[in-house]
Parts: structure tokens; sequence; C-alpha cells
């Protein structure tokens, strides 16, 4: 009899972990990520360059991974409310963001403690240069008339903006009034939540000019209610043949660009990190990348994680001596 009672003790145990077994299979099958829809967050309004580059990764990883990407725009704070979302979230790959030029820049000014080092880094996937735009109606028709009109107007009475106080439009605009001999506050400068809203603000009539990317304020000037009148680069864009350089037009030679990558909260588990760098690195070299890219005229450039780290510390690194020389920069 105890043998009995032991036999059915043996298979009650064993019925118990095989069903045990059958229950923990599906839950370790579905740890595998992404096993559920991933946030991906833009610092920046909705239409700017920043969501648009957002956007079109977020669309592409979906359709590779089988996972909703959706997309949250986190605005306020020139930046930081979208940026400090990105780092604070939890490190399980189920919140990531695209980090910009302004996480090498808002420290610096005392606007948060965040800095490249609160993330993990996956891939920088573009880099644009600055332009400077009027409304097409404006009564300047080239660079050299409005550069002309600032230098001969009292300080504060132009008014410019781009993005927020101190960001990666602000300094371009900077070092154009550096370069013409100018104090950096000589045109007032109007913090915005990104280029979006600006290049709104500036068809309406309440600006002078923005500084912005060309592709950013690409919609405008389609639209007929904004033209460029040049771009801060070492050449001409391809896709915008007709607008010059500030060299080539006022013998100014600025080369100041906002880039954008992807990154995460810092500490993503290391297979999650190598997935999601292999998909972007594909995403970057496919046919759908490239022809948005091409139609919104942003310009494509790529690092992967590691190189896009160590980027983003030479940045940090040279917007903080620029800051500083600028008057923009918090001792």
């Amino acid at each position: 009899m105890t043998d009995i009672i032991s036999r059915r003790g043996v298979l009650k145990g064993a019925a118990a972990a095989g069903a045990a077994g059958l229950i923990a299979a599906p839950a370790i099958a579905q740890a595998k990520w992404p096993s559920r829809p991933v946030t991906m967050i833009c610092p920046w309004g909705a239409g700017g360059g920043t969501d648009a580059v957002v956007r079109i990764i977020a669309g592409l990883l979906e359709k590779s991974l089988g996972q909703p990407f959706g997309v949250v725009n986190r605005t306020g704070g020139s930046g930081v409310v979208g940026h400090s979302a990105i780092a604070t979230a939890a490190p399980d790959g189920y919140t990531l963001g695209i980090i910009t030029s302004e996480i090498a820049m808002m420290h610096h000014q005392g606007l948060t403690q965040l800095t490249y080092q609160n993330y993990t880094s996956l891939a920088q996937m573009n880099d644009d240069a600055p332009g400077v735009h009027v409304k097409s109606d404006s009564p300047y028709k080239d660079i050299k008339a409005l550069a002309e009109a600032i230098k001969a107007a009292p300080p504060g009475k132009f008014k410019a903006s781009g993005t927020g106080q101190g960001g990666i439009w602000h300094l371009a605009l900077v070092g154009w009034l550096q370069g013409m001999g100018l104090k950096p506050d000589h045109v007032a400068w109007v913090p915005s939540n990104g280029a979006a809203p600006a290049m709104q603000d500036l068809a309406a009539g309440g600006l002078d000019f923005n500084t912005c990317s060309v592709p950013e304020a690409r919609a405008m000037i389609d639209a007929g209610k904004a033209k460029s009148l040049a771009i801060m680069a070492d050449a001409r864009m391809p896709q915008f043949k007709d607008v010059p350089t500030l060299k080539e037009t006022l013998g100014i030679d600025i080369t100041l660009g906002s880039w954008r990558g992807i990154g995460g909260p810092k500490n993503l588990p290391a297979d999650i990190t190598k997935l999601l760098g292999a998909e972007l690195k594909k995403i970057y070299d496919s046919k759908d990348y490239k022809e948005f890219m091409d139609s919104r005229g942003l310009t494509m450039k790529y690092a992967d994680g590691a190189a896009f780290e160590a980027f983003m510390a030479d940045s940090d690194k040279k917007m903080g001596a620029f800051m500083k020389a600028a008057g923009l920069a918090k001792a």
C-alpha cells in the first residue's frame, strides 16, 4: 500500500511539473522582445524634421519586428521634457526615442542635468544644416539684403526662431551674427517647440526670419508661404540647388548641423540593443528610408551605437565651448 501511495505521489508530482512546464513555455516565448507595442518618444512638435525622421523609422521597425511602434510627441522645456522621458523610462526596450543635438546643449544652459551619458546609443540616422528663411512676401529678396537690414537695425528689432532657447538653430543664428561682427543677442530669439510651429509663426507674420533646416521649412516653402535665402553648410544641398551658402554669398563660413539618432534609457539589455542596432542599420540602408529622406530633403548620416555615443561626446564638448563663448552657458 505504501508503495502504491508513493508511486501515486510521484506521478502526481510529475503531472504537476509537466503542467507547470506547459504554462511556463508560452511565458518564455512571450518574453522575446518585442512582445507588445513599443513607444517612440519625439521631444519636438509634430510636423517638424525630427518628427518626420522618427515616424519613418518607427514605421519601418513596426514592419520588420511585427509590433506597433507608436510615436508620442513630448514637447516642452526646449527639448528637456521629451529627452527626460526617454532617459527615465524603464530599460526594457518598450520606450525608445529620437535623441537630437540639443542634448549636447541643454545641460550647459542649466536646463537639465541630462547628457548623452544617460542613454543607450543605438544609431545616428541623420544630420541637417541650418538655413535662413523668410516669408514669401518678405521685402528681403536675398541673404545680402537681410544681412544689411539686420546690421542697420537696433538690437532686438528683428525676431527669429526655429527651436528652443539655446537650441541648435539658435546657435546657428548666434554664429551668423558673430560672423557679421554683431553681438549674439542683436536679433531677439523667440523660443518654440520645434521648426514646424516656428515656420507657422513666420508665415503668420510673428517673426522676421527662421534659422531651422531647409527640409524643415519645406512644407511652408512648397505651400508658397516662405522662401529660403541661404544655407549654413560647406556646399549647396543637392535637393535645394538654388539655395546658396552663407560662404558664397557673405563670405561667412559656418557649418553647424542638427543631428538625430535613436536611443533608449541607459542599461538597455544587450540582446535588445544588438537587435535594434542591426534593424536600424537595415533601415538606413533600405530603399524606403532613402527615398523618404530624399523626398523631404533630409540629409542621411549613419553611425552605429558606439560611434554615435563618441560623436555625441565630441558634440557635447564643442557645443559647451561655443555656448560659453556666446554667453549662453551657465557657469
